[in-house]
């Protein structure tokens, strides 16, 4: 849609020389997400993959679960009040038979691309039942040699990030590293819904044979969407939060952080790490 990125004029100041210069910034808008016409969240978001954001989003919260969960995903014209399309209202349309959320006030989330989910009405709320448990059969397994390569493919795979540095990114890895897929945003949880959202409108679901690698801290709500994901395995370039390692050791998930170079901290499912 060409709305990724925009140019504003700033004032650049170098070792006391002023200069004014075009800059290019990462964009960001909302998205306003409806469910069978009904609203229920708002995330701040950049434009782009929008379908897979929805669908990945709606995995995250127990809703869809296969391809075949959904019937369509469509952007809602007359968004404003002059009837233009903004293609920032999505509608999320299910197939018969899937079991809708209780869509109340309480219900409602706002998103922000810089903590993930708010306002939920507590923590519980945010435990939603995983649809498949973390069951690698074999066990991945998991050299700490390969690791340490993920945050620099990572990096590199960043297209946006080297024109604005202003992105967050994921990126889904084989259990062998081969890079599946990329996303970036400048929500962390935004980039890791677009991967999982993307796998699930092509019938990837469960990941339960991948790696998925963020840039930044590993919050609970990415490691939330992994175990809903079925993703065994999750690498993060900062640190995790305690509520994170908390999850991941109640659902067996492999959690990595201060994935810097050579060095890392393992926080749980240790059992995958090959040392």
């Amino acid at each position: 849609m060409g709305r990724v990125t925009e140019r504003r004029k700033v004032i650049r100041i170098r070792d006391g020389v002023v200069s004014t210069r075009p800059d290019t910034l990462v964009a960001e808008e909302p998205l306003e997400i409806r469910l069978n016409g009904k609203p229920l969240a708002i995330t701040m978001r950049t434009p782009g993959d929008d379908f897979a954001l929805a669908a990945g989003f709606l995995v995250s919260e127990g809703v869809l679960g296969a391809a075949s969960d959904l019937l369509n995903i469509v952007y809602c014209a007359g968004a404003t009040v002059d009837g233009s399309n903004t293609y920032n209202v999505v509608d999320v349309k299910t197939a018969p038979g899937v079991a809708l959320p209780d869509i109340t006030l309480e219900r409602n989330v706002y998103t922000t691309s810089s903590c993930g989910l708010c306002g939920k009405a507590s923590l519980d709320a945010v435990r939603t039942t995983a649809r498949w448990p973390i069951a690698d059969t074999p066990p991945v397994r998991v050299a700490p040699e390969l690791l340490a390569t993920l945050p620099d493919r990572l990096r590199a795979a960043q297209r946006v990030f080297d024109r604005t540095g202003g992105l967050h990114a994921a990126a889904l890895f084989s259990e062998d590293g081969e890079l599946l897929d990329t996303r970036e945003d400048v929500g962390r949880h935004n980039a890791v819904d677009k991967l999982v959202g993307r796998a699930l409108q092509k019938g990837d679901l469960p990941l339960s044979r991948t790696i998925l690698m963020v840039s930044g801290r590993a919050s609970f709500e990415l490691a939330q969407k992994a175990v809903m994901a079925g993703i065994p395995v999750l690498a993060a370039v900062s640190a995790p939060s305690s509520l994170a390692v908390d999850l991941a050791t109640e659902a067996g998930l492999t959690l990595v952080g201060f994935l810097r170079g050579s060095s890392m901290n393992v926080y749980a499912g240790s059992e995958r790490v090959v040392v």
